[in-house]
């Protein structure tokens, strides 16, 4: 048996912005259109009229100040409302391999590693360009990792399943290192003209490597514990897959083939199953609150992450025990947790410990226990 750690971390960052402010005057420019061009079954109360949106109600709603993005272009287009994104031949990378490579050299860079020294790559993310053939094994390719790849889904959990699998593999001797790669186009698959969430999401990716013990090279954090947890919900889904087409009238623009979300139910029910999960998590391994120097949580929002950081801590956290990337990156769905851990680890000692966890559609949960050594 091997003991998995954590070696580096990646990120890539697009570089196109989208702010609050931008992205409110786009919307309400479509809401006007929108109400224009259905005035008259609006006024015989056919249809209900679209509101407009807010600075102050995106903040308040989420603590969002901006999000990265690919396109934003078309994202900010009044008349298109979704980001334009060049279809590529089938002999170019693919976008999310492309964002993947990017994020998993600065993870090995990192290390200290090449991909010499990496037997598996895991592509999880809460959506894949394409079914077949995975996009982790294109990553694979175009990192030259010898060994073998696959795709994984577990919404915005899928980082930390993600590294429990790895970890769990690692830990048995089957392989040596892996890179989990999270590369996430949240922008492609929301709806940005539903006041309710065309604030939520970004575009970003993220790589972990996580090795044996004996092959780090510097710091590292060790993987204490990892636990995963499933239960099936309804009120975060996305029904856009292959039988998109498959609806006798034709009819393609369907509502439900985006993000939906019903954010009051999800805040009442993700809540106690998270909290819950990580105090069983924490108390079987025998970790207590005062034990854990930083918590690393899934980035959807503030309010939430608030509430878990109370929860697990028993208290407020102070500042910088559980840090925030929200404002700036929005939700990027499984990246999001990693995001958290990349940006702000480096300063803890010898010794400290920590959780990473995510949380998300399925419902899902998974939490991972670490300590750093060096």
């Amino acid at each position: 048996m091997y003991t998995p750690v954590i070696t580096g971390t990646g990120i890539f960052t697009p570089d196109q912005i989208i702010t609050n402010a931008e992205l409110v005057a786009s919307f309400n420019a479509y809401v006007d259109l929108y109400n224009s061009e259905h005035a008259a079954a609006i006024e015989a109360g056919e249809v209900e009229a679209k509101t407009h949106s807010s600075e102050e109600f995106i903040v308040k709603a989420s603590g969002i100040e901006r999000r990265y993005v690919i396109d934003k272009a078309g994202v900010l287009d009044p008349q298109v409302m979704h980001p334009l994104l060049r279809q590529r031949s089938d002999d170019e990378p693919s976008l999310m391999a492309e964002m993947a490579l990017d994020a998993a050299n600065k993870a090995l860079a990192q290390a200290g590693k090449t991909a010499a020294d990496v037997d598996a790559v895991i592509c999880a993310a809460s959506n894949l360009e394409r079914a077949y053939p995975a996009v982790a094994i294109e990553i694979q390719e175009l990192l030259d990792i010898n060994g073998f790849a696959f795709d994984m889904n577990v919404a915005c959990s899928s980082a930390t399943f993600g590294i429990q699998a790895a970890a769990d593999m690692v830990r048995s001797g089957s392989i040596r290192s892996a890179l989990v790669v999270n590369p996430e186009i949240c922008s492609a698959h929301l709806e940005w003209r539903d006041r309710d969430c065309h604030f939520i999401f970004g575009d970003v990716a993220t790589a972990t490597l996580i090795e044996r013990e004996e092959a780090a090279q510097g710091p590292y954090f060790e993987i204490k514990s990892t636990r995963c947890a499933t239960q099936f919900s309804n009120n975060i889904r996305n029904n856009n897959g292959f039988l998109r087409r498959s609806r006798p009238d034709g009819v393609a623009d369907r509502r439900d083939m985006q993000f939906m979300q019903n954010g009051r139910k999800v805040f009442k029910e993700v809540l106690p199953l998270v909290s819950d999960h990580v105090a069983a998590h924490m108390a079987d391994n025998g970790v207590v609150s005062d034990d854990l120097k930083r918590i690393w949580l899934h980035q959807a929002n503030k309010s939430m992450n608030d509430f878990i950081g109370r929860k697990v801590l028993g208290r407020v956290p102070e500042p910088g025990e559980q840090p925030n990337i929200l404002q700036d990156y929005a939700n990027t769905s499984s990246a999001g947790s990693i995001i958290a851990f990349s940006k702000y680890s480096d300063d803890l000692k010898d010794g400290d410990m920590g959780l990473i966890c995510s949380f998300g559609a399925g419902y899902s949960v998974g939490s991972v226990i670490v300590q750093k050594h060096g």
